[in-house]
């Protein structure tokens, strides 16, 4: 059978923006420059570092479809280097003037592709650099080498601190198509003024040798593959089941908006179910916030690493387009990404958002013994969004699934290749693990903050801690076998802030407490966490000062527009303190209220030599899956699958 693999893309470069949180077109970017130039905000010393959509108001935009009633306007983020400085600005695109722009003292934004690229370039043409190298290696040719940028942190070194500065990680290739991580520079630690772009100085250390093995991983360098493994078809001849309108998505029962923005990478907004003749609100906004990369290795050469890849580096700047049956299988709608590089010239990512179906197993089943050959089952099918971005070494795929009974999970694929060090022969590294001769890969986290704004049913909203726990042993329970889940309502901040307890088998519930279901309990959803981790620095240790989000697995704040990150507006070589850590401690109430569930989740790595030289996917993850939303199952009414040809193949539902 030939398979049949429709391809369609969005593509919003002249397109009519629908719903009004949609994100920037191309012409919308290309227009915020022009304004923002005009106005003399931007000079030839000027980045821009990112324009995104300047999200409407979120009281007039719940549940709306049509854009007409909301003025676009653009939200921009500059950074002299001339100055030194960091500037915010605000841009109608009707008006076509700038509305607000103001410095922001102190900060550091994040990076722009334009800087990484340059940074490497610069460290290359160092002549300190190459002085190194030779002295080091005996190579004088730069061009073998690769250079990572690396944020610079922050290490309570206040006069570094004012400068914008990296700390890139280098690497020998054997030839230019080399996997240049199997050859670590141990040694040499260029530090680069993002500013100035210049090599500012190359720190050395004690010097370990090139590891001697090569480790390609690419088809193109690999002898003989496998040859046991027959096609695998996926095949929807009658097309897809969900409709799109520009970035607004029906599926079945579900519908939101895709947003993309150069910080967070995908977003997903406006998220409702229809239950029967309502259309019922469940997520105003979906997002992931920050995370951090902590290296536990206390060496001089490592100590320092540490990266927050979505405040330094951005998870949309660094998206990949994906590709029909590598990224993506099936029937695939795509959604382009419309960003600009630090000169303000347009970006386009083709194919940055990859929306699709696929069948996953069993729905519901049961099978009655007194009724003869007529069991009742319902095959599962659910709807995937995701985007994959690459930051230097590692990839991280994000992917939502929306699925028929109501769930909603989020998972975070981890794939990529491990940061390595050259390792001394013959000695053994206690943090962390040789994983090829002389390669040695560190222990370290990996932590995501995830914001997640409900309004389940409208805005008034009350999240419950809820504990399973064992009753007393007393005459109510002789047989000792009685336990219940015991939950608790969470009134203000502090008291909200909270960490799983295997224990208790510990979840969340959010729930709307003026709206009743069929047995009289305020309608709700459980947030059900996946793996999860703790941070195993100190509380004193610097990156997680900055990562003051990772001190709980959750946060629940009152809804305010300008709490963003979980982290912090700038995390860039701040000292930390901001974000979650400094606004919960206001401690507002947040009992009936517009509130926002931040969750994070953390996935240990202690590498492994199956790890090399690229990682098998990890995965980590969570669902929200309703708890009395509705009045029954609400799965109930998808149809059985074809039963003549499914007895036959069992192929398709």
């Amino acid at each position: 059978m030939t398979p049949i693999n429709v391809l369609t893309q969005t593509s919003l470069s002249n397109a009519t923006v629908g719903h009004p949180l949609e994100p920037l077109t191309a012409d919308e970017v290309r227009k915020a420059v022009e304004i923002v130039r005009k106005s003399g905000k931007a000079c030839a010393a000027t980045r821009f570092i990112s324009i995104a959509l300047n999200e409407p108001d979120k009281t007039s935009t719940q549940g709306a479809s049509s854009r007409e009633a909301f003025p676009r306007e653009a939200f921009i983020v500059l950074y002299d280097r001339a100055k030194n400085a960091c500037f915010e600005g605000i841009v109608s695109l009707k008006d076509e003037r700038v509305l607000s722009c103001k410095h922001v003292p102190g900060v550091q934004p994040m990076m722009t592709v334009d800087e990484m690229i340059e940074c490497e370039r610069a460290v290359l043409d160092s002549p300190e650099f190459r002085e190194a190298l030779v002295r080091h290696t005996g190579i004088a040719d730069t061009s073998l080498a690769m250079v990572d940028i690396w944020s610079a942190g922050y290490y309570g070194e206040a006069e570094e601190s004012e400068r914008r500065l990296v700390r890139p990680l280098c690497f020998l290739r054997a030839d230019a198509t080399d996997n240049g991580y199997a050859r670590p520079i141990e040694w040499i630690r260029p530090v680069v003024d993002l500013a100035l772009m210049k090599v500012v100085r190359i720190e050395e250390y004690e010097r370990v040798p090139i590891p001697p093995g090569e480790s390609n991983y690419a088809a193109s360098r690999r002898t003989s593959f496998r040859e046991d493994i027959k096609p695998l078809e996926i095949v929807q001849p009658e097309g897809p089941s969900f409709q799109v309108s520009g970035n607004a998505v029906n599926w079945q029962k579900w519908s939101f908006v895709i947003g993309f923005n150069a910080r967070e990478g995908l977003t997903l907004h406006d998220i409702r179910y229809r239950d029967g003749d309502r259309d019922r609100s469940i997520l105003y906004r979906a997002s992931l916030t920050e995370m951090v990369v902590p290296y536990g290795d206390p060496g001089p050469t490592q100590r320092r690493k540490n990266a927050f890849d979505v405040g330094e580096y951005g998870m949309g700047n660094c998206a990949n387009s994906l590709k029909l049956g590598c990224d993506c299988l099936g029937y695939i709608h795509y959604f382009d990404a419309h960003l600009c590089d630090s000169k303000g010239e347009p970006i386009v990512i083709p194919n940055a958002i990859c929306m699709h179906e696929e069948d996953f197993g069993i729905l519901w089943k049961h099978t009655d013994r007194r009724l003869a050959d007529s069991p009742e089952v319902r095959r599962s099918r659910r709807l995937v969004v995701s985007s994959i971005s690459t930051v230097e070494n590692y990839e991280y795929g994000f992917f939502w699934y929306f699925y028929q009974d109501g769930t909603i999970q989020f998972e975070v694929k981890l794939t990529g290749i491990l940061s390595t060090a050259a390792y001394p022969a013959g000695k053994s590294p206690v943090h962390g693990e040789l994983v090829a001769p002389q390669v040695y890969a560190p222990n370290h986290q990996h932590f995501f903050n995830m914001r997640l704004d409900f309004d389940l049913d409208g805005r008034a909203n009350t999240v419950y801690r809820v504990d399973v726990t064992p009753d007393a042993i007393d005459e109510n329970n002789p047989f000792e076998n009685a336990f219940q889940a015991r939950s608790t309502g969470l009134k203000t901040e502090k008291e909200a802030r909270g960490r799983l307890n295997l224990e208790s088998a510990r979840t969340w519930k959010i729930v709307n407490p003026g709206v009743r279901n069929s047995v009289g309990e305020s309608v709700g959803y459980k947030l059900i966490p996946g793996d999860n981790s703790i941070p195993f620095g100190s509380p004193n240790a610097w990156w997680r000062k900055r990562a003051g989000f990772v001190e709980h697995h959750v946060w629940v704040t009152p809804y305010s527009a300008d709490e963003r990150y979980g982290a912090g507006d700038y995390p860039n070589q701040s000292a930390g303190g901001d974000g979650l850590i400094r606004w919960t401690e206001r401690d507002r109430p947040i009992e009936n209220a517009d509130v926002v569930v931040w969750y994070t989740m953390g996935h240990t790595h202690i590498p492994r030599p199956e790890d090399y030289p690229v990682m098998p996917t990890a995965y980590i993850g969570f669902s929200l899956k309703p708890f009395g939303f509705f009045d029954a199952n609400p799965a109930l009414d998808v149809p059985p699958s074809d039963r003549g040809e499914a007895k036959k193949s069992c192929s398709h539902c």
